[in-house]
Formats: C-alpha cells, sequence, structure tokens
C-alpha cells in the first residue's frame, strides 16, 4: 500500500547537512555543500538523540549555543573507506556526504570527529547553522511515491529501514520492486536478532524510475544513469556496489521516515556494499541476494567488520595493528583477552584452534577461479556454481569441528590472515554458509534496535 498521506507532521522537522569530503595523500578537507529542511519530520525518538559513541570510524555531534549536546551519532563514510585504498596514496578525490538531525530550534554548531590510530575522537571539522538563514534550502525534492512494506508503529517508535529501488524502469517499479523488497525484507527477519524483533521495525519502499533496466558496470563496458547513481566496480573491486550521487539518493530519501537505507539494485550480477550508518547495497537478482542483503546490513547497521579474510577487497592491508572498534573482530594485543571475553565459555583456548591451513588453501583455489570467470566475463551461472561449491567445502570441513558452536577468538578476520580474530568459527560475516550471524554480532545488533526502538520487553 502506499503511505502518501500517514506521516503527520507532528515532531520536528528534520535538517540535512551536505558537504564536500576531499582529501587523499595525507590531506583531509571539509566544504559545506547545502543546509537543507527535509520534507518529512524527523523520524527518530526525541529521548534518544545522542548515541553511547563506541561505534563508528567518525562521529559527528550538535551542540546548541550554550554547547548543550542536542544530537551526536557515530558513522563510516565513503571517503572514508577510500584513503585506505592504494589510490588514495597518490591522488585526490572529492565525496559528497550528508549528517542529518532533528531541526533545531536555534543556531548550532556541527562538528565532525575522526577516529585516531588509538580509536580517541579528533575533531576535523566545524561549522555553524543558522535554521532562519534564508539559504537554508526548504523547496521540497521531486516528490516520491512511499510504499509500506511493512509497519507495526509510528517511526519515532520503530528502527525505520528504507528500500530504494535503482534501475528499476516505470513498469518495473510497479510491477517487480515490491515484490523483490518484501523478499529482501523476509531475507532480514529470518535472521536474529531481526525476527525476534520484527515488530521493533518499519520497512518503506521508494523506486524513482530509470530510464532502462540496470545499473552501470563500467568492467564490463555497461553505463547507466540511474536515479540515485549505483554502480558496480567501486574503487576497482568487480563486485563493490556503491553510489558516489549522494545528494541524489538523499532527495528521494528525502520522501520516507528513516534511520537506515539499503539500495535494491535491479540486476543479477553478484555484488553489493554497505558503510556504517550510511547505507547498503544488494543485487537483488543475483542467486546469493539474500546473503548479500543480510551481510552488508551488517555492516551499514552495526559496523559490523568483515571477518572474512582470503578474498580480495580494495583497500591496502592497514600498515599498525591496533584493536579495532568494530564490535566482532579483535587483535590480542600483548595477550589482552578478546573484546568478548564475557562470552567464552570455560575452557575454551583463545587463540582457538580450527582448520585454518586447509581453508586457506582451498580458498586460494577458489579465488584463483573466481578471477578467471570474470576476466573471461564468463556468465553469472558459473560464479553461482562455484559459490555453490565454496559453500560445500567450507560446511563440510566446519560440521563437527570440537569448537564449532564456541565462542572463542579465531585467527583470520578484518582482511588480515595473522593480525586479527572473528569470535566465532563460522557467522554471516565470515563465509556464504547457511548460518546465522554468531552471538557476538548478534549482541551488537540488538544494541542497535534497543537504542532506536527501546529495549526488548520481556515476554
Amino acid at each position: 500500500m502506499f503511505a502518501t498521506a500517514a506521516l503527520a507532521a507532528d515532531g520536528p522537522g528534520t535538517m540535512r547537512v551536505d558537504y564536500f569530503h576531499t582529501g587523499g595523500k595525507g590531506l583531509e578537507i571539509f566544504a559545506l555543500d547545502r543546509v537543507s529542511v527535509e520534507p518529512l519530520p524527523w523520524p527518530g525518538h526525541a529521548a534518544r538523540t545522542v548515541d553511547d559513541g563506541e561505534p563508528g570510524a567518525y562521529r559527528y555531534e550538535v551542540r546548541n549555543a550554550e554547547q548543550r549536546l542536542l544530537f551526536a551519532r557515530g558513522f563510516g563514510s565513503i571517503f572514508g573507506e577510500w584513503v585506505t585504498t592504494p589510490e588514495a596514496a597518490d591522488s585526490h578525490r572529492t565525496f559528497h556526504e550528508s549528517l542529518r538531525f532533528p531541526l533545531p530550534d536555534g543556531p548550532v554548531e556541527v562538528t565532525v570527529l575522526r577516529r585516531r590510530e588509538d580509536q580517541s575522537f579528533a575533531k576535523v571539522w566545524q561549522t555553524r547553522i543558522d535554521p532562519a538563514d534564508p539559504f537554508v534550502m526548504r523547496a521540497p525534492p521531486v516528490r516520491q511515491d512511499l510504499l509500506e512494506i511493512e509497519r507495526h508503529g509510528e517511526p519515532a517508535d520503530k528502527v525505520d529501514l528504507l528500500l530504494i529501488g535503482d534501475g528499476y524502469t516505470a513498469a518495473e517499479c510497479a510491477t517487480k520492486f515490491g515484490p523483490d523488497a518484501r523478499r529482501m525484507a523476509d531475507a532480514l527477519f529470518r535472521h536474529e536478532p531481526f525476527g525476534a524483533r520484527r515488530t521493533d521495525f518499519n520497512v518503506w519502499g521508494l523506486c524513482p524510475p530509470s530510464q532502462a533496466s540496470g545499473i552501470a558496470r563500467p568492467s564490463n563496458g555497461t553505463q547507466r544513469r540511474t536515479p540515485v547513481g549505483a554502480t558496480y566496480d567501486a574503487f576497482g573491486s568487480e563486485r563493490y556496489v556503491l553510489t558516489f550521487d549522494n545528494r541524489e539518493l538523499r532527495d528521494v530519501a528525502a520522501w520516507a521516515p528513516y534511520e537506515f537505507i539499503t539500495i535494491l539494485v535491479n540486476a543479477a550480477t553478484y555484488g553489493g556494499g554497505g558503510i556504517h550508518g550510511t547505507f547498503a547495497t544488494v543485487a537483488v537478482d543475483s542467486d546469493w541476494a539474500d546473503y548479500l542483503f543480510v551481510h552488508e546490513f551488517g555492516h551499514h547497521f552495526a559496523g559490523l567488520a568483515d571477518e572474512y579474510y582470503t578474498s580480495p577487497v580494495a583497500y591496502a592491508p592497514a600498515a599498525t595493528v591496533v584493536e579495532p572498534w568494530e564490535a566482532n573482530v579483535t587483535a590480542l594485543l600483548d595477550g589482552a583477552p578478546p573484546k568478548w571475553a564475557e562470552l567464552v565459555a570455560a575452557g575454551t583456548p583463545v587463540p582457538t584452534p580450527w582448520p585454518k591451513q586447509e581453508f586457506e588453501e582451498r580458498q586460494r583455489a577458489f579465488q584463483a577461479l573466481r578471477r578467471q570467470i570474470r576476466a573471461a566475463n564468463r556468465p553469472e551461472a558459473e560464479m553461482s556454481a562455484l559459490f555453490r561449491e565454496e559453500r560445500a567445502f567450507t560446511t563440510s570441513l566446519f560440521q563437527g569441528h570440537r569448537h564449532a558452536d564456541a565462542v572463542g577468538a579465531f585467527r583470520g578476520a578484518n582482511y588480515d590472515a595473522q593480525a586479527y580474530y572473528r569470535p566465532q568459527l563460522d557467522c554471516v560475516m565470515f563465509t556464504r554458509d547457511e548460518v546465522p550471524f554468531c552471538r557476538v554480532c548478534q549482541r551488537a545488533l540488538e544494541q542497535v534496535i534497543d537504542w532506536y526502538a527501546g529495549p526488548r520487553r520481556p515476554d
């Protein structure tokens, strides 16, 4: 059903600060682009405006003239990912980003902080915003019809997830997007803690029509101009799907109450992406779409780290190993216990043994075949068949292992075979196996749900 009149403006408005994030080669510059008031009221709860300050490579804070903290959130950014790529070592790039918060009553100071190597935050940008400034944009963007995928209450009392279609023609928006969105929502709620907390979510949909079906994939010559600009090959990784058209994305999204966005790209080639507090993406017609949606949403929703380390990624390895801020990886520096030590049962060895060598030997073979399939532009069915073979191998290898269900510290995570450890042998954040989130990831995800929807009530 369409929810065009279901969102009365009974709370504060929503302010959005758009800015340019530029840098490379040790340089980082912020520049204000545009301040706007979005057409819908702020979707969040008035009593939950300042998070606990733990997750996020970046953080933004909003303070009034008396320096009272009104709003704060941790987040990740495309720039923050790009600066870890080899390209950033000898070039500069600019990315467009946005900060959203409840419309203040008077002038505010907006501060962006970046996490330093020791994991503390340092100020990198500050700007003063006055809602009464005549240059604040109040004219709404092009209206979008809001689709109610699943609604369990008022936005202020729920986690509001927005699914945006990209690469759907007008006919496909009318016939295909709705079923795709419901299928992805169902995939999410098959996993815990989302299943048990389903009624703590609202799921909304928007589908701005594209001129042609599909999105850009430059590596094989496919070019598209789509409403929110999703594209494969982000940072040179063939499977990484992002949009670099942030203003267009935010103008479309402004017609929904949302805290989290996943872009559903109308494509079958394996791909997706997820950036903490920014957005996630998934190729909805991939054979692995259900897994991709849930895995990438874990990045976006709770800042979960990738626990895999054998697949190629766009990022250069870290020069210095420090204890990561992400909840589900640890470095065990100087013999320190894992950050999830209270979940480790007595008698479980740390580090925790697992068939690492056998896993890595087969992974090298799988990754070589994967590169061959992509280099030869072979049919997607061949890639899916390879992934099924890979899944069968890991399922067989891990099945019955003496620590298969234990929480411990399993070496190999966060794109590094030696420096980092993951909490359990397998997890949605580690392989494409049909397994749940590990207990540490579930705990981190549940904490985010609690923050936006309130703690779970006892049955």
